[in-house]
């Protein structure tokens, strides 16, 4: 397979276990990383040129010049990387990696592109190595992979890194709890024996989950104009403010149907009976979006799976586990999230 960002590769994916795994639960074992938080990214290097393709098979380039010129001056020699685009951020001994950031450096103008690569500089993290002088490696075993990854790789500087790896599922486990407070998202595990399957999900990773009991405070209408698109959730400051967490998603048609029924008694109404307008703050990403909700009066309870939090912010859609008809939406206030003990992003690098 001719390894080129004119027909590029999609990257191996990862299928979500609830528990890290044990590493002979797979034949040939598992080894076991980090799994970071950030934009995943296949660089080509043909010894002169650098391209930066996504997950989406899209290039991201240009919105990296500072990388793009550590590859040049780094790299060694032609040669493909999987890994993850990351921005850390913070006072040296308590970094983490910070999604905001690095969300902001995809942006249309050049002059933006120039100052955030100065003000708000991205690292690159190398999990795999899919070609290497213009050899395709994508048969080779993952075992075989990683170590000539590390010998590619494995004494540069920053901006450019190599992930973590171990075959000890116990400092696994153990990743997965202390990691979390430098910002990262997990744990994966990869068969050591396995050839390199690109959009197949070979790989297992293993995320936070937790649950916490949200105030529902509206909800969008369905793409299709029936029924609860989403359910938009709020939590109480400890002045007694409801803050816009998140939402919550994925209901079945005939759920969307129903919800829309079970929430009518909630809808906020002037005095003339018709529906408040209500409009969530825009974004960048936002775009010609439709931002506008049906505003509910606060006093719905449901509880919901989450992963971990951004800011004041569900970090990712979280999932509706069941409605709390039992507990007061006052009660509903930041206090209850887990919060991951602080831990020094560099510690994970080293």
């Amino acid at each position: 397979m001719d390894l080129s960002p004119h027909d590029p590769i999609s990257p191996q994916l990862a299928k979500a276990v609830a528990t890290v795994p044990e590493p002979d639960s797979v034949d040939g074992g598992l080894s076991y990383e980090p799994k970071w938080d950030g934009f995943r990214a296949i660089v080509y290097f043909d010894g002169e040129n650098v391209e930066i393709g996504s997950r989406g098979s899209k290039m991201l380039t240009r919105y990296f010049p500072e990388l793009t010129d550590a590859f040049r001056r780094l790299l060694p020699g032609p040669c493909v990387l999987d890994g993850e685009i990351v921005v850390p951020q913070g006072a040296e001994g308590s970094q983490k990696l910070d999604w905001e950031a690095l969300s902001q450096r995809i942006h249309p103008a050049e002059s933006r592109i120039t100052l955030l690569s100065t003000t708000t500089p991205a690292m690159f993290v190398a999990f795999d190595l899919l070609g290497l002088d213009g050899e395709s490696l994508l048969d080779a075993p993952f075992s075989e992979r990683r170590a000539r990854l590390e010998t590619l790789i494995g004494d540069l500087p920053h901006p450019l890194h190599l992930t973590k790896i171990t075959t000890d599922v116990d400092l696994a486990r153990r990743w997965l709890v202390e990691f979390e407070g430098a910002g990262l998202d997990g744990v994966v595990a990869k068969p050591l024996n396995a050839a390199y399957a690109p959009g197949k999900r070979l790989m297992l990773k293993i995320k936070h989950h937790r649950t916490a009991d949200v105030v529902v405070v509206g909800y969008r209408v369905h793409k299709s104009g029936a029924g609860v698109g989403s359910l938009l959730l709020g939590l109480y400051t400890d002045d007694g403010v409801l803050l816009n967490v998140g939402g919550a998603s994925a209901f079945s048609n005939a759920r969307r149907l129903e919800l829309v029924d079970e929430l009518a008694p909630l809808v906020k109404r002037d005095a003339e009976g018709a529906v408040v307008s209500a409009e969530t703050d825009r974004s960048r990403f936002s775009g010609s979006k439709d931002v506008s909700f049906v505003p509910l009066e606060p006093t719905r309870v449901v509880e919901v799976q989450y992963d971990q939090m951004e800011g004041m912010r569900f970090r990712h859609t979280v999932q509706f586990a069941r409605w709390r008809p039992d507990r007061e939406a006052t009660s509903c206030t930041f206090d209850q999230l887990d919060r991951p003990i602080v831990y020094d992003l560099d510690d994970v690098l080293d």
